[in-house]
């Protein structure tokens, strides 16, 4: 008759063992986290899971491979006739309805990504304040170390994944956040604790810019669809309001912000047009200058700045300079009709035009280009000859917001 062997050391470490292991599963809860002392730092024990992680991520190139690691993941191998957009959609949508059936649902999880979404930033709001008799980094030392600001989103998510005591948790949960980040662009809601309108700060570290990119983009979205709706409407309203009779009886100022002479005495409509230039006038007609309003520039984060230095240096490639120097022309042209090149190079490079009787009245009406803008094949006439006069706001977009964030995608 067989005798049950027990020894008290071995039950000891089994439960020992298993505490720990449920320490390790456990996941922060909101009422713990909102209850650590307000008025310091975030606990040791948080910085150090969190410089762990660190560590260890040097080893894996996206989150993607850490949890592979674990043998938690399981993405879409990639099928034969099936295009790279459609692969990458089944491995993101794969990942999601895993997460959505686990780990994801968790009540406390749940709980910890509406507390760091929501919108009234009570969650885990510090009481920082730096002075001489505090620890507390102050804002030129958060910036030397490329950190983020104290009271902003990247800091209060660092916390929260700093709590979870195992890093197959932290990148669950991250994933889970990301999944977040995109629902909330689909429904163009700006990210609370970031700037909603701000270009990315490269003093910040890359996941605060790279959430910058993601307000300012919707930002932009939102302000061209409203300057789209006020574009159409002005020019609605500038034609029906313009008769041919209005000319003959001269009627219609040919000085009129929104219309231009020509040297045929055709009145033209300025589009695009955004201020007058003091003391500049078009040199073929007369007509007063007016600056254009210009497409916004990209927004570059550290890491796409010195991949696009990288790729200049390369292959000497200025193609995206070409694209902005022709969508400004042809801003220029929609906003001057009757303008020249000469026109467009006082206002866009004014050292490239030079005077030869200087003028108080009429500042550069006379003058001629400089040498490089004269010389045979000079880029930017043979730009100035193929633009077409299109106002910004009707242009293609030299930058794409959607394109931009779906960098998220590969998370």
């Amino acid at each position: 008759m067989a005798v049950p062997f027990y020894d008290e050391n071995i039950y000891l470490l089994n439960m020992k063992n298993d505490t720990e292991a449920k320490l390790l599963e456990a996941i922060p809860s909101v009422d713990v986290l909102n209850t650590t002392n307000t008025n310091s730092i975030p606990p040791t024990s948080v910085l150090k899971q969190l410089a762990v992680a660190i560590e260890a991520g040097k080893n894996f190139k996206t989150v993607k491979d850490l949890l592979a690691s674990f043998g938690n993941s399981s993405p879409s191998k990639e099928k034969p006739g099936l295009s790279f957009s459609t692969v990458k959609s089944l491995v993101i949508r794969e990942k999601e309805d895993k997460l959505a059936s686990g780990f994801g649902d968790d009540k406390k999880v749940l709980a910890l990504i509406n507390s760091l979404f929501d919108a009234d930033g009570k969650f885990l709001q510090r009481k920082l304040v730096s002075d001489s008799n505090t620890c507390t980094p102050k804002i030129p030392f958060i910036k030397d170390i490329h950190g983020a600001p104290p009271h902003g989103f990247v800091v209060k998510l660092s916390e929260v994944i700093g709590s979870f005591r195992s890093l197959h948790k932290m990148a669950l949960f991250w994933c889970r956040v990301v999944i977040e980040l995109r629902r909330f662009w689909s429904e163009e809601k700006h990210l609370p604790g970031i700037p909603v309108n701000e270009i990315p700060d490269l003093n910040s570290c890359l996941l605060y810019q790279q959430l910058q990119v993601i307000n300012c983009c919707l930002s932009r979205k939102r302000q061209h669809y409203i300057a789209t709706e006020s574009f159409d409407s002005e020019m609605m309203e500038a034609g029906s309001n313009f008769k041919e009779s209005d000319v003959s009886k001269g009627t219609v100022s040919a000085g009129s912000a929104l219309f231009a002479r020509l040297k045929t005495g055709e009145l033209v409509l300025r589009q695009g047009a955004n201020q007058l230039i003091e003391n500049l006038a078009m040199l073929e007609t007369g007509e007063p200058m007016y600056s254009p309003i210009t497409q916004e520039g990209p927004l570059l984060t550290e890491d796409l700045i010195r991949e696009t230095e990288e790729l200049v240096l390369r292959t000497g490639s200025v193609g995206a300079g070409c694209s902005r120097l022709l969508s400004d022309m042809q801003a220029f042209k929609a906003a001057n009709p009757g303008c020249v090149l000469e026109d467009f190079v006082r206002w866009h490079s004014p050292p490239d035009w030079i005077e030869d009787e200087p003028s108080d009245k009429v500042p550069g009406a006379r003058g001629q280009l400089s040498s490089r803008m004269q010389k045979g094949g000079n880029l930017w006439r043979e730009l100035w000859e193929t633009s077409k006069p299109v106002p910004a706001i009707k242009q293609t977009p030299l930058y794409d917001e959607d394109l931009a964030v779906s960098v998220w995608d590969l998370y």
